[in-house]
């Protein structure tokens, strides 16, 4: 994980927190980032369309494996409209392999659900130490003996997936 990328308790004061009692999975990760009065939206799709080679290629894998036991083939992160604007989304599109579901300014809700599970993601402005900062909270519900096997190969990828996405997004912010 990339130093400037640290693991953090869920920020209290997000809508997603409201998603973690009950919840079977969950982390949080900051960065520092700064906002230069982006909404969490266009940050979300900024980080998602830098999504980095090989974890599109784990996407494609997942699917592929994931297809022989009945389950969603979500696509891709990376694969966002090319000229869609934040502006141009609404609750309920789709972004990528989430639905939207809740965005202000501040924080953006996505989720997708399936029958082994359902998953939220948000990513939330925040300040850290005086500097703007980004945290994505990742939030899994699971329904059933599926969707724990799924979750035994799927949580430690995802510890290595969530900051490795957030830190292409970051560069590719500070770089153009």
């Amino acid at each position: 994980m990339s130093p400037a990328i640290t693991s953090i308790p869920v920020p209290p004061a997000t809508r997603i927190s409201s998603e973690i009692p009950g919840s079977d999975f969950h982390d949080c990760y900051v960065m520092p980032l700064a906002h230069e009065g982006r909404s969490a939206l266009e940050i979300f799709l900024h980080t998602m369309a830098r999504s980095p080679h090989w974890v599109e290629a784990m996407m494609g894998l997942r699917n592929r494996v994931v297809g022989l036991f009945g389950l969603k083939n979500l696509g891709h992160l990376g694969a966002l409209p090319p000229h869609k604007e934040a502006a141009e989304y609404k609750i309920g599109n789709r972004v990528g392999i989430f639905t939207l579901l809740s965005m202000s300014d501040d924080e953006v809700i996505l989720g997708d659900n399936d029958r082994h599970l359902d998953v939220k993601v948000s990513l939330c402005k925040v300040m850290r130490d005086d500097h703007e900062a980004v945290a994505v909270t990742t939030v899994v519900h699971i329904h059933n003996l599926l969707g724990r096997v799924y979750m035994l190969f799927v949580a430690p990828m995802h510890r290595i997936i969530a900051p490795a996405v957030m830190a292409r997004g970051a560069s590719a912010s500070r770089h153009g």
